[in-house]
């Protein structure tokens, strides 16, 4: 049995060991040493190995620099440890930090980057792999520092070289909005079903938009203010709204009840769009009440750039399997109803076409999340680059 005395002692002298360069110093990890090297390709056996035979030959020292670390590596490991057509390893590398102007920000993050990569409107996969080559190609440098500006010149080469010019410009101009100084505010219209809600969300990752909301919640907090007796449109889904105390005339009561609604939850659209415009803030909104021509878009030309796009699934079949899926999948949550209003839900759909076509609000077929998530983004950059007059260039 260990002694905890020797535990400690043991601790103690392990801890002497410390890494040195111009960054500073810090104790010596095998763990860390590890880690970076399986980032570089070493397999994790023969990186444990090379980082326990490291430490033996570092011994007591008390005090090693980085680059010996490196020489110490290539010397344990030589070339075979990387594959036969890879380089030979270069120094051990610590972090590499994103800079601005020289000032330090931010440690490099792989994640991050590709995060950034999919304004471009690309496959999250083929995003990866682009920041997983641009990050091997800062370590293959021995970089410990990337200048932001640096950053995105590589990674507008890296995608112009890959997908080509339109896709490298997509990124380029999303880049050049991410301190803007008007907020973007995404709306996504449609019917009930039509997955604006799921899309909304996926375009707000992928553009890295942290407020996103949905009418839905905007009607429930009027419906708590408001009573059924005072507005009774607003307590009742889209497609059956009580319409006993309307005035429709000729009008088809399903359409008639869905644009009463609409009206009455637009006040609260405006407001949240003008809190987010106050704020300085982007905004994704999807939601049955944004109706095209019952928001005066053009208002909001001058203090941020309002993007209107309307979210329909054209193939009544598929409509139809996905409500059937959901109530499958949903019992508790009574979601036969939308199986039975099925006829009205694609009546207001209609009404959604027409005044697309109307108020020229172009609309998103969701055949597929993926494919609309692209088609979503690409409206967004390319009204950006109709909005703000941006020029096509690379980056200087």
């Amino acid at each position: 049995m260990t002694d905890k005395g020797d535990v400690a002692e043991k601790r103690a002298d392990e801890a002497r060991v410390v890494v040195e360069d111009g960054a500073g110093r810090r104790p010596f990890m095998r763990g860390i040493m590890v880690h970076s090297l399986m980032a570089r390709g070493v397999d994790f056996e023969e990186a444990l190995e090379t980082a326990e035979e490291v430490r033996r030959r570092v011994g007591d020292r008390g005090t090693v620099e980085r680059s010996e670390l490196g020489k110490l590596i290539q010397e344990i490991l030589g070339e075979k440890s990387v594959g036969e057509h890879q380089p030979p390893l270069p120094p051990l590398p610590g972090r590499i930090m994103v800079t601005r102007e020289g000032r330090s920000g931010l440690p490099f993050s792989k994640g991050t980057l590709s995060q950034s990569l999919l304004a471009a409107a690309i496959d999250p996969n083929d995003a990866f792999e682009v920041a997983e080559q641009i990050q091997q190609s800062l370590l293959l440098r021995g970089a410990r520092s990337v200048e932001r500006r640096d950053l995105r010149d590589m990674s507008f080469d890296s995608l112009l070289e890959r997908f080509g010019q339109q896709t490298a410009e997509r990124y380029l101009i999303w880049r050049r909005h991410q301190e803007p100084e008007k907020p973007i505010i995404l709306l996504l219209g449609g019917t009930t079903g039509c997955g604006k809600t799921s899309l909304a969300l996926e375009a707000a990752q992928r553009l890295g938009i942290s407020r996103v909301a949905s009418t839905d919640s905007i009607r429930q907090i009027l419906r708590i203010t408001l009573t059924k007796e005072v507005i009774p449109a607003l307590h009742s889904s889209s497609f059956e709204v009580n319409l006993n105390q309307l005035q429709i005339g000729d009008e088809d009561p399903v359409i008639a009840g869905f644009h009463a609604q609409a009206s009455v939850v637009s006040v609260g659209i405006r407001a949240m769009i003008d809190r987010a415009i106050e704020e300085n803030t982007s905004l994704i909104l999807d939601g049955v009440s944004l109706v095209p021509g019952l928001l005066d878009i053009d208002a909001y030309k001058d203090v941020a750039h309002v993007i209107f796009l309307v979210v329909a699934r054209l193939d009544e079949d598929a409509f139809r399997s996905h409500f059937i899926s959901r109530e499958e999948r949903s019992k508790r949550r009574g979601a036969d109803r939308y199986v039975q209003h099925l006829d009205a839900i694609l009546k207001i759909q209609e009404e959604f076409l027409e005044l697309s076509d109307r108020f020229d609000v172009p609309i998103v077929d969701n055949v597929t999340l993926e494919g609309s998530v692209l088609l979503v983004i690409r409206h967004v950059i390319e009204s950006l680059r109709r909005q703000g007059e941006l020029p096509l260039s690379p980056p200087s």
